[in-house]
Formats: structure tokens, C-alpha cells, sequence
């Protein structure tokens, strides 16, 4: 529930949540705009792997590789 709630707050907190965790993947999704997360959360949240790799392929071009360069190629380099 908590999960849920900090998804869908105002940006601000979102992204004060992002700086707070260690992992990639939540933290760029907390860096996202509002209506980005809360599609996420009407769509997949809490559905599965498969539901989360659906709402990914869904998603604008621009936000499909914020996600490759932020999420995917950091971890390679690292």
C-alpha cells in the first residue's frame, strides 16, 4: 500500500523517494512524471513480470529509453 502511495504522490515526493532507494529500476520509475507512474500503477503494478514488460513496450519512445540508458546500460557499466 505504501508502494502504491508514493508512486501516484505529487512529484516532488516521488523524486525525494527516488534518492532514497538503492535500487535502479524504482528510482528511475520515481523520477518519472506523475501520469508515467500512474499509468504504471493502473497497469501493471503488483501483476507480474510479464504485466510490467507489457507496460514497458507500451510506453512513448522517449520513456522506453530513458529506461534502457538510466536502468539497462548503467547496470552494465557498473
Amino acid at each position: 500500500m505504501l508502494e502504491r502511495a508514493i508512486l501516484l504522490a505529487p512529484d516532488a515526493i516521488a523524486r525525494r523517494a527516488a534518492a532514497l532507494t538503492d535500487d535502479p529500476e524504482q528510482a528511475w520509475m520515481l523520477r518519472q512524471p506523475r501520469d508515467i507512474r500512474a499509468s504504471f500503477v493502473r497497469d501493471a503494478h503488483g501483476q507480474g513480470e510479464v504485466a510490467e514488460q507489457a507496460w514497458m513496450l507500451r510506453q512513448p519512445d522517449h520513456v522506453r529509453e530513458s529506461y534502457i540508458s538510466e536502468v539497462l546500460e548503467a547496470a552494465a557499466s557498473a
